[in-house]
């Protein structure tokens, strides 16, 4: 079975090591480097590599099937044996000092609402779909969107925390990359949490990471929530009021905020993404059931 095949590999330094809890499919191993983690180096592929700013030499390639805009698209991920492997769960998410994995979804100004297909196997990124249609935004995002790999929101398990202790919404955790550049679908960054939003989507809740990629040129300047009104004034609430409004357009109410509709700093957002890895490994050890989710 794949998912029992998995083995848990703890990286980074030691503060990393005692919170996370980093599965990894067998064909793969993390090692310690100069530079930090990297995979181990296995067969060359001729493909191109997609250049990773999250980890270090990752020996990860995408491969789109498919053709864009279609509901046969999929970008799957690879190593360089040609081997897929899944963005969802066998991206690594901790990478050492407060810094994570993402893998963008969406791009920023663009308007296809693509995500990681979590019911197909080795969990592709696709255009999401309603009644058989395409979805797209009704207008294009702001920033780079997608998903911290290794987390889960368990509908299952209720927050108390936030205002009617709502259930998880089954996927992963949303990041909202506040950086100046446009990435690409596939994309893996490196990125470092600043905030988070408790959105409540049809009574569900969804979390969203503000975050920013440390290759971003003004990276170094921000590290928490303060920092972001300084630096990014007016982000924040231009995030939060985007998610709020954007099904208004089909008719369907705006959506609300927990946390007194504001936006927790960033020791708030650690905790969040803290406690989705722990789902997420319930998750890929069977401990929870994984009903129509793929774990390969």
């Amino acid at each position: 079975m794949a998912a029992a095949a998995r083995v848990i590999a703890i990286a980074g330094n030691s503060t990393a090591a005692a919170s996370s809890c980093l599965l990894i499919k067998t064909p793969f191993a993390l090692q310690r480097c100069s530079n930090g983690l990297r995979f181990n180096n296995v067969r060359r592929s001729s493909k191109r590599l997609f250049s990773c700013n999250a980890i270090y030499n990752p020996q990860v390639q995408i491969k789109q099937e498919g053709q864009p805009e279609t509901l046969d698209y999929r970008v799957f991920f690879e190593d360089t044996s040609g081997k897929k492997i899944s963005p969802w769960h066998d991206v690594p998410l901790h990478l050492g000092d407060g810094v994570f994995s993402f893998i963008v979804e969406i791009p920023k100004e663009s308007s296809a609402k693509m995500e990681v297909a979590t019911d197909e196997l080795y969990t592709p990124i696709k255009q999401d779909t309603k009644k058989g249609k395409l979805r797209y935004y009704p207008y294009n995002i702001n920033w780079n969107y997608g998903l911290l790999p290794q987390t889960w929101e368990d509908p299952s398990l209720a927050n108390s925390e936030v205002e009617g202790a709502l259930f998880g919404d089954n996927d992963p955790v949303d990041v909202v990359e506040i950086g100046e550049s446009r990435r690409k679908i596939g994309d893996i960054l490196k990125v470092k949490p600043l905030a988070a939003l408790a959105m409540i989507d049809e009574g569900e809740l969804d979390w969203k990471i503000v975050a920013i990629s440390l290759d971003d040129p003004r990276a170094s300047l921000v590290n928490d929530i303060d920092d972001v009104e300084k630096h990014f004034p007016g982000t924040l609430t231009a995030v939060r009021d985007w998610f709020r409004d954007y099904k208004i357009p089909d008719g369907k109410p705006a959506n609300k905020f927990g946390l007194g509709n504001r936006a927790a700093n960033k020791d708030y957002a650690l905790k969040v993404i803290t406690e989705t890895n722990e789902s997420w490994a319930k998750l890929v050890k069977r401990s929870i059931p994984a009903r129509e989710l793929s774990l390969v």
